[in-house]
């Protein structure tokens, strides 16, 4: 079996599962599985893996229109209901923030004087447009990708674009960004979307609180372009908006589902500062369960079933670093694997993990670019070719 996530910047996950078939040879027969861990690129891996990709306009993070997606499943095609996988950074991720004057569109950097700007007005209203959307289509169940985020906005613009009125002293919908909170005075759930039934699902592995310096704003803020000032002013914003969520007369009643009625505590619940505090609005509103993003996305994806049979499983992504052993794809599949018997062993472009620290994460062994190519750049632009030699070596060493 090949399961590997992406390597960022080079390849995706299905394009790492072709070279590396490529580089076993026609003699040996593989299972492809391209995965993710809930954050950039977890609707390819699914669409790759089976789903059907959902092309819909909706809000840029700055408000302008962009084309985003989602995967989805239909409940007659193997889930016991039809199934929505959504990635936040689709809609509202650092990505799609306008370039600045200099820079590339659509880069996962945008120059930092965008960055500053969106830090405090960028918005998730278009991954609440894409959740709206797949709930009209039937979706009996979404799944929540969180990462990349541009926005520090609490999760309000995504449920804005799912019905719910944002309200300052004047009872004027507020706009768009996070600063914009401070004047938050009512929340008005009355035109919520009907989601009665709808499971929601947020996988990923997150789990700051929603306030504070662990929050959202102190140390997600920075990487959006959030001065130090900037940071305490959505801090504040941040404050306000768990503060009117927890006093909104008839909350609470708008967010039971299945008879869970989740507390307006869910500021300090880890997770509730995932994606700039999105987390905290799919916790408070859609009363969803956060689940590990790579265990889940496995079990959707049905690897346990496709793991039959196979001698070995190769999985992987770009660094394997601390941050691997943390909850991201390789860790997990290898955890996985582990339950079945099967041996794993990892590809990556860089490593700075040890073979002891491998071995304990369930790796038997690690395959690195830069074992073949020491120039980093070369890395990059020549993944796949380097790719395809390593998975020679690898069919050498274990097949």
């Amino acid at each position: 079996m090949i399961a590997p996530d992406k390597f960022r910047g080079s390849l995706t996950a299905a394009e790492v599962v072709a070279r590396v078939a490529a580089g076993l040879g026609p003699g040996v027969t593989t299972v492809a599985l391209p995965v993710a861990d809930g954050g950039d690129g977890t609707v390819d891996a699914v669409v790759a893996s089976g789903f059907t990709r959902v092309e819909v306009e909706v809000a840029g993070p700055v408000g302008e229109p962009v084309q985003a997606s989602y995967a989805w499943r239909d409940a007659s095609a193997g889930g016991d209901v039809a199934t929505a996988v959504v990635e936040l950074a689709e809609a509202s991720g650092l990505r799609r923030l306008p370039a600045a004057e200099g820079a590339s569109a659509g880069t996962d950097s945008p120059a930092r004087g965008d960055v500053k700007l969106a830090a405090l007005t960028a918005t998730s209203y278009g991954t609440g447009e894409l959740i709206a959307h797949a709930v009209r289509r039937g979706a009996g169940r979404v799944v929540l990708g969180l990462g990349g985020s541009a926005s520090t906005d609490g999760g309000a613009g995504m449920m804005q674009a799912l019905g719910v009125r944002f309200l300052d002293a004047e009872g004027q919908e507020l706009p768009f960004g996070g600063a914009a909170l401070r004047d938050l005075e009512k929340i008005d759930t009355s035109g919520l979307v009907e989601i009665g039934g709808v499971e929601f699902v947020v996988a990923g592995d997150v789990d700051n609180p929603l306030l504070g310096p662990h929050g959202a704003a102190a140390v997600y803020g920075p990487q959006k372009g959030a001065s130090p000032e900037d940071v305490k002013l959505l801090d504040a914003a941040l404050a306000r908006l768990a503060a009117v969520a927890a006093h909104t007369h008839g909350l609470v009643g708008a967010i039971e589902h299945d008879g869970v009625v989740r507390s307006m505590g869910v500021a300090a619940q880890p997770g509730a500062g995932a994606a700039g505090g999105v987390g905290f609005a799919a916790l408070a509103f859609l009363a969803a369960d956060f689940r590990p993003g790579i265990g889940y996305l496995l079990d959707l994806l049905g690897f346990h079933d496709l793991l039959r049979g196979a001698r070995l499983v190769i999985t992987g992504e770009g660094s394997l670093d601390e941050q691997t052993l943390r909850g991201k794809a390789p860790a997990g599949v290898a955890a996985a694997a582990a339950k079945a018997g099967i041996p794993v062993v990892a590809v990556c472009g860089r490593r700075t993990l040890g073979d002891d620290e491998l071995n304990a994460a369930g790796i038997t062994a690690a395959y690195a670019l830069t074992d073949i190519e020491p120039d980093p750049a070369a890395c990059m632009s020549d993944a796949g070719p380097l790719l395809e030699r390593l998975a020679q070596r690898v069919a050498k060493d274990h097949l």
